[in-house]
């Protein structure tokens, strides 16, 4: 009998990283031959269509128990976490829900933060005594949650982000690329995703080397825009003229997905990631440059030192416009490294690829029913 699987979590059309990873994981989990219905956590009420089964508003915390009785019709619930997506301050609502269940829960960590404040510390540490097992998508992560929480690492499962396959059919060559060559940064705009440092690393590579085409995409965060409108949008647009560089930075606004998103990246030649997080664990826009075969430059999060530290990119400090300007013209001028970075991730992509994601959850989600049977017993 196929495991029937109880999602909570935002889902798409919601813009954010969250909503498009459960999307992509219910799809595959569903060609994997796992049931799945999802609660979909919303601002305000939607239509409903399939996986959706149930909506949560989040400022209805009195919800909860309804909540937890749909995720209980199925064999295993399975909650995407960030603290920003449910109700209450740092998201402390959704433990109202997860003290209700009765059938085994998985808790994706799409977050673990090293200095969580008081009450980041009691909602993570509620839903780590409510979980069978808990999933985080990089190896710092779980020595994270093993170090910070005490978790016994038997209970921490490392599963991959998952990307769509968006390799040629070769590794890219660089040397082969039209001039000018595209710099890619994309995803939801806010600040910490670093972007005034690319733009100082352009002007500080104008007179080493011709420019390359650096393409920023993605429309900016829609709670950022609740808070400010498009003022971080306006200052790198600004900064952008005074550096000179309006012939050589494009700004495309749109919000992508699916196939308009990975022919973007596919047509990229380095994509480029100068976050300011050093907390950050998961990064999907990594997942899915590394996927694509392409030579990534990188700021030191932990995510990036994992993946691009075996030959796929180049890790820069954060801050650092020199160190990324370095980088850019290492790349742009030695086609045999940059060659050989695609390669190195052209390589690490099937490991990264949905299908392979969804047979670790539905292998994880199965093991983790048995248990709760056996115990039942």
């Amino acid at each position: 009998m196929a495991i029937r699987l109880g999602f909570l979590s935002t889902y798409t059309p919601t813009q954010c990283g969250i909503a498009t990873f459960s999307e992509a994981l219910i799809s595959h989990l569903r060609r994997a031959g796992a049931h799945v219905g999802l609660v979909r956590c919303v601002d305000e009420p939607q239509e409903l269509s399939r996986p959706v089964v149930h909506q949560w508003v989040t400022t209805r915390p009195q919800d909860a128990r309804e909540v937890a009785a749909v995720l209980d019709g199925y064999d295993v619930a399975v909650l995407q976490h960030e603290y920003g997506i449910f109700g209450g301050p740092d998201g402390q609502d959704v433990l109202a829900v997860v003290g209700r269940l009765t059938v085994p829960l998985i808790t994706v960590l799409h977050t673990v933060l090293t200095e969580p404040s008081p009450n980041q510390r009691r909602v993570m540490a509620g839903l780590v005594e409510a979980s069978a097992a808990l999933v985080t998508m990089t190896e710092t992560a779980r020595d994270r949650l093993i170090a910070g929480w005490g978790v016994d690492p038997s209970r921490v499962s490392v599963i991959s982000h998952g990307a769509v396959d968006n390799r040629a059919d070769a590794p890219s060559q660089l040397s082969a690329a039209p001039r000018p060559r595209t710099v890619l940064t994309w995803g939801l705009l806010s600040e910490g995703k670093g972007i005034e440092w690319a733009l100082l690393a352009m002007g500080a590579l104008r007179d080493r080397i011709p420019l390359p085409m650096y393409s920023i995409v993605g429309q900016t965060h829609p709670r950022v825009r609740e808070r400010t409108g498009e003022a971080y949008r306006e200052s790198l647009m600004s900064l952008t003229q005074e550096l000179g560089l309006a012939e050589s930075v494009r700004f495309d606004s749109r919000y992508l997905s699916g196939t308009d998103l990975r022919a973007v990246v596919r047509d990229a030649d380095i994509v480029l990631l100068p976050y300011d997080s050093r907390e950050q664990v998961t990064s999907g826009v990594l997942t899915e440059a590394v996927a694509a075969g392409k030579p990534v430059i990188s700021t030191s999060f932990p995510h990036a030192v994992e993946l691009l530290s075996d030959g796929a990119g180049l890790l820069v400090p954060r801050r650092d416009p020199g160190a990324i300007a370095d980088a850019l013209e290492r790349i742009l001028t030695d086609d045999e490294l940059a060659d050989g970075m695609a390669g190195r991730s052209f390589a690490l992509a099937e490991s990264l690829l949905w299908p392979a994601v969804a047979e670790r959850y539905v292998d994880l989600a199965s093991s983790v029913r048995s248990t709760a049977l056996r115990r039942a017993v």
